[in-house]
């Protein structure tokens, strides 16, 4: 009796086990296969490189820039020579977006490029927001904004004080570069 509960035991473990490795396709699992690929650009960027005046700062937009900790950059740069390769890229990364564990924040069409955002939680404590942009002329970009308990709704508030602020662009030079 007791070799069989025990049986049962690690039939059940194993099987939870199992059930929680996904290999399925995921943001995380396409950053790391594409980031040495040639055609992809890929930076890691820590966020003290965006020097915002914290003193011109709301508490609630100082709360939101303290929750964010790194963002990942992964970009495709469009080479007509390269199209179907492109059209291939862009395809899976649509394809993971659409999963449901992705949470619709914002869509919009800038004059030339599409931008999706995203984001991995709750309403209340994301862990990921996703900016995904793309555009027929120049390619397409993801960047991860990883931290913690990130609120959607005081995040879209430190992307209004971004907007007003004087940032310097010279320190996203990666990412600058590959718009050019």
């Amino acid at each position: 009796m007791q070799r069989t509960i025990k049986h049962i035991l690690f039939t059940f473990v194993t099987a939870l086990i199992l059930m929680g490795c996904n290999d399925g396709a995921s943001l995380q699992r396409y950053f790391v296969d594409n980031q040495e690929s040639a055609n992809f650009t890929s930076i890691d960027l820590p966020v003290s490189i965006v020097k915002l005046d914290e003193s011109k700062l709301s508490d609630v937009q100082k709360e939101a820039y303290g929750s964010v900790k790194r963002l990942n950059f992964l970009g495709y740069r469009l080479d007509k020579s390269k199209e179907a390769d492109f059209n291939t890229e862009l395809t899976k990364v649509k394809a993971i977006l659409k999963d449901k564990k992705y949470n619709d924040l914002i869509e919009f069409n800038d004059r030339k490029a599409k931008v999706i955002v995203k984001y991995l939680g709750d309403d209340d404590a994301a862990d990921e927001f996703i900016v995904f942009a793309s555009s027929k002329e120049m390619g397409f970009g993801i960047v991860r904004v990883i931290g913690d308990n990130m609120s959607p709704e005081k995040m879209m508030t430190l992307a209004d004080a971004m907007q007003n602020s004087d940032i310097d662009s010279s320190q996203f030079g990666g990412i600058m570069d590959f718009f050019k």
